[in-house]
């Protein structure tokens, strides 16, 4: 009579996994010095105590939502003209970089020749070097070069996301069927009306996701460039950092919420739309 067998094929390899995830975990905790105790010494319960209490009630008055709003209104500016810089760039990029549009492939059965790996290989290392910078250090780079104000973080976000966008992109473009573009590239159809009839029908949902999730961490991004002189809610919240006041900063994150709800909202219409 055969015997079931009830044990699990995959727990041998789960149990490796997690035991490599172990090894590796502990090594970055201490060189991390991570030190959770430092939370429950009564010192700095007191300190953290007094900086929550500080919040509330968030600022409300007048002037200050005044402030507040252009503040706001710079921080959108500054990630959606970065984002608009960055797609200038990523898009071109992307097409140049991706193999989706080879004719050697369309006419190959999908194997790539020599000369578009030389032209693909250049392309890919700028993107690889412009978004191996944080937007940060560009950030502070071009607060040098161009000074103090929404300029340096415009071009900063534009400069890291562009490498970022069209990396991904590219992938994006190679994840899909490649038949329907190789078939219209062997019927004598240009590039382009490839790319827009055999591709981007079948990534436009994902294309748009990712880049509304990317104008959403560019939102973020602005804000921590506003720390180093970019202009925005950043800018802001030092200043009331450096204050003590509490309300204020309790208003600007409540803000930079919103924000976020508002970047997710707009991606999932914008998803269901072309779903």
């Amino acid at each position: 009579m055969l015997r079931r067998d009830t044990r699990d094929p995959a727990t041998h390899p789960r149990l490796l996994l997690s035991l490599l995830a172990i090894a590796l975990l502990w090594p970055g905790i201490h060189f991390s010095e991570l030190d959770l105790g430092v939370l429950l010494a009564s010192d700095s319960q007191s300190e953290i105590g007094r900086f929550v209490s500080a919040f509330w009630p968030p600022a409300h008055d007048r002037t200050f939502l005044e402030l507040l709003w252009q503040a706001t209104l710079q921080t959108l500016a500054i990630a959606t003209a970065g984002m608009a810089l960055a797609l200038l760039l990523a898009v071109p990029a992307s097409l140049l970089a991706s193999r989706a549009l080879s004719l050697s492939a369309a006419y190959r059965a999908g194997q790539p020749g020599y000369w578009g790996q030389l032209l693909r290989w250049p392309v890919r290392s700028v993107l690889i070097f412009l978004r191996s910078v944080p937007e940060i250090v560009w950030a502070l780079l071009f607060v040098r070069a161009v000074g103090l104000g929404p300029t340096a973080g415009v071009l900063a976000i534009a400069i890291t996301y562009s490498g970022m966008l069209g990396k991904v992109y590219a992938e994006i473009f190679e994840s899909v069927d490649q038949r329907p573009a190789h078939a219209l590239l062997q019927t004598g159809s240009g590039r382009l009306a490839a790319f827009s009839y055999g591709i981007l029908p079948n990534v436009a949902p994902e294309l748009i996701s990712y880049t509304v999730y990317r104008w959403e961490c560019a939102i973020r991004a602005s804000v921590v460039m506003g720390f180093v002189g970019a202009g925005g809610l950043g800018q802001q919240m030092d200043l009331s950092l450096r204050m003590f006041a509490g309300g204020e900063v309790a208003s600007l994150l409540l803000t930079f919420l919103v924000l976020v709800l508002f970047a997710d909202q707009l991606s999932r219409l914008l998803r269901g739309r072309l779903a």
